[in-house]
């Protein structure tokens, strides 16, 4: 397996369909040695669930079979691979590859888990294409990395995106969750990031990974939200416990998650043979997992220190599952046993190599010992030549840098050079105020010092095969330890970190209900408050009486960053972390369904109000009882008549179900629905007018208000001609007028009705309400007298 320190995926998709709309995906990942399977209707022609998994897993590589076997009307996966993910490399393998019963036998033998507590022999009858695109996908990294995945090695997950929040790629990009908008435009330094980018204070890779995988994936189980939860409560509140273990997480290697992959993975050749660079360089990466194992197992002490006295369950689980686990001591012990003392994980180059080279205790191989005698002898040569060539061409500040690629090579400032440098140095390339250069001498030390290394490589793996089988047998628990660590990494230094920098009581804990109400109260963008000091909170209710919200305002008044300010609270919240508010309780969200700002889609030769549509059809085939739904500007893109139509159609359509929507509009007539339907409940951001000027105050307030003409105050200020304003005025009095007439009539006829549903509402307040029983009575008294007095 290639040694990649990077944070770029080392994901492998196999994928399937049928003539069904079924799609079968198979993710492993090379770097964690975990296969995740997930089998699901495709219910979109532009395959929206599958690219939002494409999304999620980000591969390398996607396996495809070779003929379109897609359904009528869909473009077909290998298809979709090809136009809209360009730059993954995508491998095509013969269907006969794609066997589901091989999948099944596969599994069976490779997971670390037993087949019965994965449930795969109900799954196997059901979920057969998944377990074909796996028994693909396990076939082509086996043949591409010349490896064998050992037995009982494999972290396998059936459907493993379905357990969590599903959050679709247009919502994704829509919330800037993981890019922000015009990222290309602003480039990297832009004041303004992205929700992912705000957390990104995680110290290891695996950390980082997990925390993009959270976002775009959040929890849906309470009981494991709420234990992280717990976890963060006894952080904040002891100092020492936060400050102890992120001491400690910072003595275990930044690729400790890797450390995995090189013991799930046997090399198909004898490892003795007589062996190439390229195998050279794999024993190299081989020793270098070692080591880096021997550092992580160094350091756990020293988290078991800092976790000891822990209360949360999160946290002393831990102790007990990793601290006191004595697979680790033993693991550590066989590799004290050949691994020398004094060696340790490192990241600068040439101390890399000679901790590699001297990984082994001397004594016990003699050819190694030969050849770390001709790797010291050559690093010497070396450095004497170094030093001869400071006298000879008077270069006192001559330095010998070194990296992986070339190997040693002079570094000379150019200040030092008088005249011309000597025909001796070849190579010679200018590097900011050096001057970089090499010569034959150097080139042919250089040529001895690689081979020896290499040879001290494969003598070391040699000596090592005993001890990698053993630990081998040990992968499920080294599994475990890397899960743990990205976990603690992600909680501790993203979440707790992130916390903490913030002033007291700015971030509160959220509370959870599976069927409640959704309340923020003096919610905060999560991202701009941190740009915007005077940022100004906003509240948000939603329950089963009041379903949908409607907000009202001009344009730049406020009401995109609203939507998004409470997506993103609903998001920090499932996934285990305190939200920027007073006090929040949330109904577990199942999907997010967002639709904003659209553009025309050239490539597919859909208009805006095309995407507009394909966006909004997408959601009502999707929506469940538990979704969270976002909607700005819907109809806006076509004809006033045939937007206000759809908007007002598709707001009927979702005031029938459970869903929870927001809707922003600049569409008044919009605001009748209230008159009509109880459960929809208005709101406006407010805006003052001096003298003919908008003058915006960001804050939502309940009804609908009517800010008079100010898409023509805005015109005016843009310089359109007075006379061109005059009649626009008097066109849009009259429609107003006539609104207004009709507006009187509704609320007059759906006056009780009205009245029926608040006390509706305040009754399932009361229910998921954690008040005393003293409190409730005297609450639903006043409700009662509220209600015969009228005054509701």
């Amino acid at each position: 397996m290639e040694d990649d320190t990077g944070e770029k995926s080392s994901i492998v998709i196999g994928l399937i369909e049928n003539r069904a709309k079924e799609v079968g995906m198979a993710a492993f990942d090379l770097r964690s040695a975990s296969l995740h399977l997930s089998q699901y209707i495709e219910t979109s022609s532009s395959y929206q669930n599958t690219k939002t998994l494409l999304q999620f897993y980000d591969p390398v590589v996607v396996i495809v079979p070779p003929n379109k076997f897609a359904p009528d009307g869909m473009l077909g996966v290998s298809d979709l691979v090809d136009r809209f993910y360009a730059s993954v490399k995508k491998v095509v393998l013969a269907r006969g590859c794609f066997d589901d019963t091989k999948g099944a036998v596969l599994i069976k033998n490779l997971a670390a888990t037993e087949p019965s507590a994965l449930g795969l022999d109900t799954y196997y009858k059901q979920y057969y294409l998944c377990l074909a695109a796996a028994a693909a996908t396990i076939k082509w990294i086996e043949a591409e990395k010349g490896v064998i995945v050992t037995n009982h090695s494999l972290l396998v997950t059936f459907n493993g995106s379905f357990d969590h929040m599903s959050i679709d790629a247009t919502s994704v990009q829509n919330l800037e969750i993981i890019e922000p908008f015009h990222s290309t435009l602003l480039g990297t330094t832009s004041k303004k990031r992205s929700l992912f980018h705000m957390l990104k204070t995680t110290k290891t890779t695996g950390g980082t990974r997990l925390l993009r995988a959270n976002l775009l994936q959040p929890l849906k189980d309470i009981k494991t939200i709420n234990t992280r939860l717990d976890c963060l409560d006894e952080l904040m509140s002891n100092e020492q416990l936060f400050f102890g273990l992120s001491q400690a997480l910072r003595k275990f290697p930044k690729e400790t998650d890797r450390i995995l992959c090189h013991f799930c993975f046997k090399p198909k050749r004898v490892t003795n043979e007589v062996l190439s660079a390229d195998n050279a360089r794999r024993s190299q990466v081989l020793i270098s997992s070692i080591i880096l194992l021997k550092t992580a197992l160094d350091a756990l002490p020293l988290l078991s220190k800092a976790l000891k006295n822990a209360k949360s369950f999160l946290l002393a689980n831990v102790y007990k599952t990793i601290c006191e686990n004595e697979k680790y001591v033993s693991i550590r012990k066989r590799v004290g046993e050949v691994i020398d003392e004094d060696v340790l994980h490192a990241r600068v180059p040439f101390v890399a190599r000679t901790q590699q080279c001297f990984a082994v205790k001397a004594g016990i191989d003699g050819l190694l010992d030969i050849a770390r005698r001709t790797f010291c002898d050559t690093s010497e040569a070396i450095h004497n030549l170094a030093n001869k060539y400071r006298e000879e061409f008077k270069l006192p500040n001559l330095k010998l840098p070194f990296n992986n690629r070339q190997g040693f090579y002079f570094s000379i400032p150019q200040k030092d050079i008088q005249g011309k440098l000597s025909s001796k140095f070849i190579q010679v390339l200018k590097h900011g105020n050096n001057i970089h250069c090499s010569t034959l001498e150097l080139a042919s030390l250089n040529v001895r010092n690689k081979s020896a290394a290499a040879e001290c490589y494969i003598r070391t793996e040699v000596c090592l095969e005993a001890l990698l089988n053993s630990i081998r047998e040990d992968a499920s628990a080294l599994t475990l330890l890397a899960e743990v660590l990205c976990l603690l990494d992600m909680i501790i230094n993203s979440f707790a970190y992130t916390i903490s920098t913030k002033p007291v009581d700015r971030y509160t804990r959220p509370e959870f209900t599976s069927n409640g109400p959704l309340a923020i109260d003096a919610g905060r963008h999560p991202i701009l408050e941190s740009i915007h000091n005077d940022f100004v909170p906003n509240n948000i209710f939603l329950s089963e009486a009041s379903n949908m919200v409607i907000v009202m305002g001009p344009n730049m008044s406020g009401k995109s960053t609203y939507l998004q300010q409470v997506c993103l609270i609903v998001i920090l919240a499932q996934i285990g972390c305190y939200v920027p508010a007073r006090f929040s309780t949330i109904r577990v969200v199942d999907r997010i369904f967002t639709r904003m700002g659209s553009v025309d889609n050239l490539e597919s030769n859909s208009s805006t109000f095309m995407t507009e549509m394909k966006e909004t059809a997408f959601i009502m085939q999707n929506v469940s009882q538990s979704s969270l739904i976002f909607m700005d500007e819907l109809g806006r893109a076509t004809s006033s008549a045939d937007g206000f139509a759809i908007a007002w159609s598709c707001c009927e359509h979702l005031l029938s179900l459970k869903a929870y929507s927001i809707f922003a509009t600049h569409m008044e007539n919009l605001s009748e629905l209230a008159t009509i339907y109880p459960n929809v409940r208005i709101v406006h951001f407010h805006v003052d007018i001096k003298s003919n000027r908008l003058d915006f105050k960001f804050q939502l307030e309940d009804g609908p208000r009517h800010v008079p003409h100010y898409g023509l105050l805005l015109a005016e200020v843009a310089g359109l001609p007075s006379s061109v304003i005059e009649m626009a005025r008097s066109i849009t009095s009259k429609i107003t007028e006539k609104q207004t007439k009709q507006t009187e009539v509704n609320c007059r006829q759906y006056h009780q009705l009205q009245i029926v549903y608040r006390v509706a509402q305040r009754l399932i307040c009361l229910k998921h309400s954690n008040q005393d029983e003293d409190s409730i009575r005297q609450a639903l008294q006043n409700l009662k007298e509220q209600y015969i007095n009228g005054t509701l």
